[in-house]
């Protein structure tokens, strides 16, 4: 698996498509993007982020060079912690540890080249598989915030989970 920069022309006519299901859509972005996703609001939404976060968009493609996952890192030069978000998977790629490859790199790439000393995420406590592929890769529950999104007729917790450098695995 590589990461590189997530290239618009050449990646959002794949990536648009992993996500289908409004709950889904929900769990992964919590709304932030529209649904469905639409090249103009995906662009202009990483693009805020970009300029308020200093968030850089990635692509972690399998060996032939297929892209596999997308995420989002940025570091907060203030607190030396950087944060992965909108991190997702090929739906029809799932269950064959390209997630736990492309965390592990996105970690290998925020300790060894920015220098943070720990990395956050958030990830809503009914979103199971991906709280577990968090926990395989060494992030820890720091804290819950209570009622923090609406799905519909749902509440959703918000985990704020976070890995710190000497705690990096191999």
């Amino acid at each position: 698996m590589r990461l590189r920069p997530y290239i618009p022309d050449r990646d959002f006519d794949i990536i648009k498509n992993w996500i289908t299901g409004e709950r889904e859509h929900a769990l992964w972005c919590a709304d932030r993007f529209a649904f469905p996703i639409n090249r103009e609001n995906f662009g202009s939404v990483l693009s805020e982020h970009a300029q308020q976060h200093s968030d850089c968009p990635f692509v972690a493609s399998d060996d032939s060079g297929k892209p596999v996952g997308f995420f989002c890192y940025s570091l907060n030069i203030g607190s030396n912690e950087g944060m992965l978000k909108f991190v997702m998977v090929d739906p029809s790629e799932r269950g064959k540890g390209y997630g736990r490859e492309m965390l592990k790199l996105a970690l290998k790439y925020a300790f060894d080249i920015t220098k943070a000393d720990a990395v956050q995420l958030m990830v809503f406590t009914e979103n199971a598989a991906a709280r577990k592929c968090y926990e395989s890769v060494g992030f820890t529950e720091r804290s819950i915030t209570d009622s923090a999104f609406t799905f519909m007729d749902e509440v959703w917790e918000r985990c704020n989970m976070v890995m710190k450098k000497s705690g990096q695995s191999a």
